[in-house]
């Protein structure tokens, strides 16, 4: 080693216990931004360069720290656009008493979520499969997990989770519904040995000895200890603070007064029919209509259907679980999936569980002549003219289009542009 380097290396050791000296109780408010640049912004310009942030990593161990805002964000309140009943809104909500939003334990689960410490060998986060630009999706077909190896189905969109309780059923998450509550869902990625490779009982441990995790956990749940339940529940908060409810579809919608069937003033013609199809169905049968899956305001889906994607299922999707059919048309469950809220849906390609569309106009495409009939298809479309023949809602190339620029303004640019959803930590070089 050189004597520059060495001499540099006691310079951040004293500098780390120069500010330990200074911090003898960590505590939430010690990751608040003043906090950190007053002990690491040595040339105090507001920002922390690698050799600031080095000096900041190895007082907490050469670990990333989080750098939180000087106030709390605000991850409780709901800001429901006018055409949304707040009443009707509510019963959507899969929230429990046991597991209530506070700004604290969304606050962790953010942390949580971002950071790697929680795979095997600290390559992957919660975030590396669902990334906040892109609707908290993955551009890849499939994920590639803490040792490379691909996943068995593409990323979901996070948008809306906390509100699927729709037309009175309780569906559970993933594609197939396997987790019967967020908080379930939450733990199995972890525990996954191609996504994140950990067992629960090393990972409470490997947490609790990091510096920032026990003043998190007890601003949250009122002590500093560690668990794999208290975490889920953490992460799960933060999941369900992600509301996207403020596109232009809602605008317009407001606009409207709520009357989805209206034209829209702030639509284009285009849009307008896009959502008349999409809404109020081909030839005004809304059984026709892509809402009678995807339903509004929040587009996401009351259960898992088959929609056509093979003639004879792959993927069973649903079916691999054993339970009884959830639809007495239908034999079984075998190719049927749970798609995520349709918002955000234009950021959040490639589709469908096993990313084999790259983009809407494939996904349109597919309604429109590509569907197989298979037996468990929760889709009517008339007599077919063979069993392997593909069929569809027959759409023209003026209604292909007009779905495809519908389905754009249901982006919410502010849920994937908001820093309290953003990654926290302070890092020496990007992610992988």
């Amino acid at each position: 080693m050189s004597r520059l380097r060495t001499s540099l290396v006691f310079t951040l050791c004293l500098l780390a216990l120069s500010v330990l000296a200074e911090e003898p109780a960590l505590s939430v408010n010690t990751f608040r931004r003043d906090a950190l640049l007053r002990r690491f912004d040595a040339d105090k310009d507001g920002t922390l360069n690698d050799r600031e942030r080095t000096a900041l990593r190895a007082t907490f161990g050469g670990v990333d720290v989080p750098l939180l805002p000087q106030r709390s964000d605000d991850y409780t309140s709901v800001r429901l656009p006018k055409h949304v009943d707040a009443a009707e809104f509510a019963q959507f909500d899969n929230s429990t008493e046991q597991n209530v939003l506070t700004n604290e334990g969304a606050a962790l689960g953010r942390l949580l979520f971002y950071d790697t410490q929680l795979s095997r060998n600290y390559t992957v986060s919660c975030a590396t499969c669902h990334e906040q630009r892109l609707g908290f999706s993955d551009p890849k077909p499939l994920s590639v997990g803490f040792e490379g190896g691909r996943t068995g189905r593409n990323s979901m969109g996070l948008a809306n989770l906390r509100y699927t309780n729709l037309k009175g059923a309780q569906p559970g998450f993933f594609w197939d519904e396997r987790a019967a509550t967020l908080e379930a869902q939450v733990l199995m990625p972890i525990q996954d040995r191609v996504e994140m490779g950990m067992e629960l009982k090393e990972l409470e441990a490997k947490l609790q000895k990091l510096p920032y995790y026990p003043p998190f956990f007890a601003a949250a749940f009122g002590s500093p200890e560690v668990t794999s339940d208290r975490l889920a529940k953490a992460v799960a908060q933060f999941l369900r603070s992600m509301v996207a409810l403020n596109a232009k579809f809602d605008h317009a919608a407001d606009a409207a007064d709520g009357n989805y069937s209206a034209a829209f003033e702030k639509f284009t013609d285009q849009e307008n029919l896009g959502k008349s199809l999409f809404i109020d169905g081909i030839g005004g049968v809304a059984e026709m209509g892509c809402a009678h899956c995807h339903i509004p305001p929040t587009f996401g889906m009351p259960k898992a259907f088959n929609n056509g994607l093979d003639l004879k299922s792959k993927d069973p999707g649903l079916g691999s679980l054993g339970r009884p059919t959830n639809d007495p048309f239908t034999p079984s469950n075998d190719g049927k999936f749970k798609a995520p809220s349709l918002r955000n849906i234009a950021l959040t390609a490639p589709f469908m569980h096993d990313g084999r569309f790259k983009t809407l106009e494939e996904v349109v495409e597919h309604y429109s002549r590509g569907v197989h009939p298979h037996e468990n298809l929760g889709l009517a479309f008339g007599e077919q003219k063979g069993e392997r023949a593909t069929i569809g809602f027959q759409l023209t190339g003026e209604q292909k289009a007009a779905l495809v620029a519908f389905l754009k303004t249901l982006t919410d640019e502010s849920l994937i542009s908001d820093p309290k959803f953003s990654d926290p930590f302070v890092r020496l070089k990007r992610r992988r």
